[in-house]
């Protein structure tokens, strides 16, 4: 079969492999999509923290079940599904108390084990979930839409709360996305104008404001009865954004950061104090919040294919990463296809 490989920064190479058989327990995925996401394109710029390389990245996926191990009910054959990809080890303390997401062991699909940018993929089968009613391009979605959930979870968001997200890429976007499902006012921040229209024409954001912008502030308070943010959600995977992240909290609010960058994060510890912060860390999802997005999907109330706007098949990645991973292009999600399969 074929594969691609990041062999080190900047670098991918289509390489023919062995076609990987099915352990027990496991299900052999035939790959029919995979998005690119902030971790593919770190990892392929050199940026992604506790990563090693060679490695084959992918792990937005979506297939069909070709073949099932020993102990699995073959009755999965042909079923469509998409990967949670984060394997937890079930026995740690964070896995006992169900923050399977926080695993001191974790293995996540395509960043610390070779992921699903192939034609075959074997996963465990209870990292699979099936879905007849979503498309193949749905189904690869919601891993980067469930990040976004349990970013939401994370911050306990209530109806009418104004929440400014810093950041309007993939997964800004889907927060933007439940954060609206779940009645809340929403702002996008972001750095490029055409994103913001997006997030207002598409996405229906209810105000839009430009980053470099010295009155920031002052037009959330706006926006807020005078109050700044009630919760700021931070997307952008950029250090200064993060400072400044917190000048944009108001009084008894709660920071978000859900982006991961390779450097140190700074903030006013009078200021965090006189404004009594609530400062949290979002890593990854659970099933909870994977089933929560399937859920919202499935009844209407997520959108989440507009925010494709780049595709190609698997064979071209290698030439096409270096587009994917450069804003200039308009690119807001990649998705790779793999619709070639003879059957």
């Amino acid at each position: 079969m074929q594969t691609v490989v990041c062999t080190q920064p900047q670098q991918m190479a289509l390489r023919d492999v062995p076609e990987p058989t099915c352990a027990p327990g496991e299900a052999l995925l035939r790959i029919r999509r995979i998005g690119i996401c902030g971790t593919d394109i770190h990892a392929f710029g050199g940026n992604q923290p506790y990563f090693d390389y060679p490695r084959v990245l992918g792990h937005e996926l979506a297939g069909d079940v070709v073949a099932v191990g020993e102990d699995v009910d073959t009755e999965l054959i042909g079923q469509s599904a998409y990967v949670i990809p984060y394997l937890h080890c079930g026995e740690c303390r964070a896995c006992r108390q169900g923050k399977t997401n926080c695993c001191q062991a974790i293995q996540v699909i395509g960043v610390h084990r070779d992921g699903g940018m192939a034609d075959y993929l074997s996963v465990p089968v209870d990292h699979l979930v099936t879905s007849p009613r979503l498309s193949p391009d749905q189904l690869a979605l919601v891993e980067c839409l469930a990040i976004g959930a349990h970013a939401i979870r994370r911050s306990a968001i209530q109806q009418g709360e104004l929440a400014v997200i810093v950041g309007a890429g993939p997964i800004g976007l889907g927060i933007l996305q439940i954060a609206k499902a779940r009645g809340a006012r929403t702002v996008v921040v972001d750095t490029n104008r055409d994103r913001l229209a997006f997030c207002r024409d598409t996405f229906g954001a209810d105000d839009v404001l430009h980053a470099i912008d010295d009155d920031l502030e002052a037009r959330i308070a706006h926006l807020n009865d005078g109050a700044l943010a009630d919760i700021v959600f931070d997307a952008t995977g950029n250090p200064a954004a993060m400072n400044r992240g917190f000048d944009l909290a108001g009084h008894g609010a709660r920071y978000v950061l859900v982006s991961v960058v390779k450097a140190d994060i700074t903030f006013s510890d009078p200021d965090f104090h006189k404004k009594e912060l609530t400062l949290l860390g979002s890593r990854n999802a659970t099933r909870e919040d994977f089933e929560t997005v399937t859920r919202l999907i499935e009844s209407g109330d997520l959108q989440p294919t507009a925010m494709i706007t780049h595709r190609g098949p698997l064979t071209e990645v290698p030439t096409l990463m270096p587009q994917w991973c450069d804003p200039a292009t308009g690119v807001i999600k990649a998705m790779v296809t793999c619709d070639t399969h003879p059957d």
